[in-house]
């Protein structure tokens, strides 16, 4: 895996002020936020706090409610300023299924096809989302220990560090994403 590192720059936000860097894998530029607290390197026995948040341009930067991903956003974002951690925020755009297809996604879902089945109506698997720059993330950081911020069973399952504990995202529920949620629970089995 050849993926080029950028340095690290501040990155003062409405969620307080971080530390940030690019990792660039192929076409794919992910970034890293993370506290201030870590800028001398981080200690290998001391977990990490990290949210592992794909992209969701619909929800993060427009602010759909289609979906819960800005609030978990957010709440991350809000978590590590109080708490120190980090988030790291994946370019796999719509479980990885891309922009163009995650657009076609939702026509479906207009139609009553839920999230799920959309993605298999286009020939996708539920999600398609992969975490090897993950690995490799927290192996460039020095990272063994983690505290993962997630109700996402598959992503627990697919990261290489040990994860100490799991601190639970509950935000973001709204009329408009009820069932979203509801098939994510179901048919995803994410702890909600």
């Amino acid at each position: 895996m050849k993926i080029e590192i950028s340095k690290v720059a501040n990155l003062p936000t409405t969620h307080g002020e971080f530390l940030i860097q690019s990792f660039k894998e192929g076409i794919k530029e992910h970034l890293v936020v993370f506290s201030k607290k870590y800028k001398d390197g981080f200690n290998k026995d001391e977990p990490v706090i990290v949210r592992v948040h794909s992209e969701c341009l619909t929800g993060d930067a427009i602010g759909s409610v289609k979906c819960d991903c800005q609030a978990q956003l957010n709440f991350a974002l809000d978590y590590i300023n109080e708490n120190s951690g980090m988030v790291i925020y994946l370019r796999q755009e719509g479980r990885n299924i891309g922009l163009l297809n995650k657009v076609n996604a939702y026509a479906l879902q207009d139609s009553g096809f839920d999230t799920v089945e959309a993605n298999h109506q286009l020939g996708f698997a539920s999600d398609q989302r992969t975490y090897e720059v993950v690995d490799f993330i927290f192996e460039y950081y020095g990272i063994q220990k983690i505290l993962l911020m997630t109700n996402n069973p598959a992503k627990i399952k697919s990261l290489s560090v040990e994860i100490v504990d799991r601190v639970e995202v509950k935000v973001g529920e709204n009329t408009h994403n009820e069932n979203y949620l509801k098939t994510k629970k179901e048919k995803m089995e994410h702890l909600l």
